[in-house]
């Protein structure tokens, strides 16, 4: 265990977790909280007037500036939403807002790569649009996420276009992925649009969801190549779809109805199925593959296999299951069950630690949240029926205070790795502190506590799933595209202030791909030449 009281005794730690990580008036209390709803009280979330959080010239003087590959003891001087300088000592007018870090560490904020904020599913919308969402982000010291569109129709553009609107009143940064649910012609020009036109670079393809969402191996087989022909990257959700409609049939027939149904319909086999059929398919390809949300040992051990034997695939797990089990599933309260239902499912004790290990060996590369939040009357609509049990959990706000107090504080990652965010081809205008690069920065003090409690997140939920959670390492400042949102424990936001980020195509994971190609190619020795017999 790391327990030291000092920010240099946990300086080999600081090196991976970076990575991983309606308009309302002006609330008068310290805690400024977006509308909950059921269960939450009535509560706002502040629009920012102060000087401090509209400034256009900031000075975070004394901490410890850390980025992917080096910490050091450095001032970070911001003007007009930009990095200027990162130096020690820096002088400054009366003009500037100067913020103290001493004793504290000086970070990108945290990237969500994982996300679904506005999104309508399983006859419902999630709680959380992309104003509560990510004001609930930046109160937890995220501040970009990117989240997945889905089509309208089957037509990619029609569902970019429903995503706009539903981002307008967004308070920080963001970008979208893709998610490709059937496949003809007309797919395959929309995916050039998306890439060429839209700064989309990475599209989605459900393995599960059977009659909604799911598509088969002959549509995989087709995206993956269009992903490869684009530069963009291929991801699964990775879970055998026929097989899990089949598991809930068997507990119905059962009588298994409850939260823990949807646990034992879907076992961990089934994600270890799905996760090596795709990355089989994308070998066969020979295109980069990115699988969301990693919940099993199952699936984790087939990205290690592929990973050792030289194959580009990224495994990302998701908070749930980093650091809860399923237990909670078989609560005999349903609602308290209920809001543990999300897929693929949270797993038995075990497969938590089992994923913390994998992501600090490097078996994984980061950690999103799958944050699909619905309160507790919208989960009670499988009731009778888990099938019909909206599946998602929260996870915005809480992510970067539990990475570090599970797996920072505990010594099994390092800082800097925290905040290495190459992966989606925006770095380093985000994920680091240098001048040139975007100023998204958080101030984490390793001594300070958190508690989290469904009555003071800032989600619109009415439950959490980390309930009670307490842990050291706490974001207390918040700094989105130069303004201070978060300080002292007061969340101010702007609506509409947060940009759509471009994320353009061809990232690191490509390179050597045409080599590899043509390397197969010579292999062949095909094909042969033959004389025609004759008759």
């Amino acid at each position: 265990m790391a327990s030291s009281s000092s920010p240099q005794r946990i300086f080999p730690l600081l090196s991976l977790i970076l990575l991983l990580f309606s308009f309302s008036p002006i609330s008068e209390s310290s805690h400024q909280f977006c509308d909950a709803g059921i269960g939450h009280g009535a509560s706002t979330c502040g629009v920012s007037s102060s000087s401090s959080s509209s400034s256009t010239k900031l000075l975070i003087k004394g901490g410890i500036v850390v980025n992917a590959h080096e910490m050091e003891a450095a001032d970070v001087y911001v003007e007009g939403g930009i990095i200027v300088s990162v130096r020690p000592n820096i002088k400054v007018g009366d003009d500037v807002t100067v913020l103290d870090a001493t004793g504290k560490f000086v970070m990108p904020g945290g990237i969500d790569p994982h996300t679904h904020l506005g999104m309508e599913f399983m006859g419902t919308e999630t709680i959380d649009d992309f104003f509560s969402g990510q004001a609930a982000a930046l109160a937890g010291g995220t501040t970009m996420h990117i989240d997945f569109v889905l089509p309208v129709n089957g037509s990619l553009l029609s569902g970019l276009e429903a995503y706009e609107k539903k981002s307008r009143e967004s308070c920080m940064d963001y970008g979208f992925h893709m998610a490709i649910t059937k496949w003809d012609e007309h797919t395959s020009k929309e995916m050039d649009i998306m890439v060429k036109k839209k700064g989309i670079n990475s599209f989605k393809f459900f393995m599960a969801y059977k009659g909604s969402f799911m598509v088969n191996d002959e549509i995989l087989l087709e995206g993956f190549t269009k992903c490869k022909s684009l530069g963009a990257l291929a991801m699964v959700h990775a879970e055998n779809g026929d097989a899990v409609y089949e598991g809930q049939r068997r507990m119905i027939e059962l009588g298994i109805t409850g939260p823990e149904g949807h646990a034992l319909s879907r076992p961990p086999v089934l994600e270890g199925e799905a996760t090596a059929r795709a990355i089989r398919l994308a070998g066969f390809v020979n295109t980069p593959l990115y699988v969301v949300h990693v919940m099993s040992i199952d699936a984790m051990e087939e990205i290690s296999k592929a990973r050792k034997s030289g194959q580009k695939v990224i495994g990302e797990t998701v908070l749930s299951g980093l650091v809860l089990n399923d237990s909670w599933l078989w609560d005999p309260d349903f609602i308290t069950a209920a809001k543990y239902v999300m897929s693929p499912p949270i797993r038995v004790a075990g497969h938590d630690k089992a994923l913390q290990a994998a992501l600090s060996m490097g078996v994984l590369q980061l950690v999103g949240t799958d944050h699909c939040t619905f309160n507790s009357t919208q989960k009670a609509l499988g009731i009778d029926d888990f099938r019909k049990i909206p599946n998602g959990v929260n996870g915005i706000e809480e992510r970067m205070h539990l990475v570090w107090n599970t797996m920072v504080e505990s010594g099994q990652i390092s800082v800097s790795d925290y905040v290495r965010a190459r992966l989606f081809n925006i770095y380093p205008r985000k994920g680091a502190i240098r001048a040139g690069s975007d100023a998204d920065i958080i101030i984490l003090n390793p001594n300070s506590s958190f508690e989290i409690h469904a009555k003071s997140h800032h989600s619109r939920t009415d439950t959490n799933v980390y309930e009670g959670w307490k842990g050291k390492g706490k974001v207390e400042v918040t700094i989105s595209g130069g303004r201070v949102v978060w300080e002292n424990d007061e969340l101010k936001v702007v609506p509409s202030s947060g940009k759509y980020i471009e994320m353009p195509p061809f990232g690191y994971l490509f390179n050597g791909i045409d080599k590899a190609d043509a390397k197969y190619l010579s292999s062949m020795k095909a094909p042969v030449k033959r004389s025609r017999a004759t008759v």
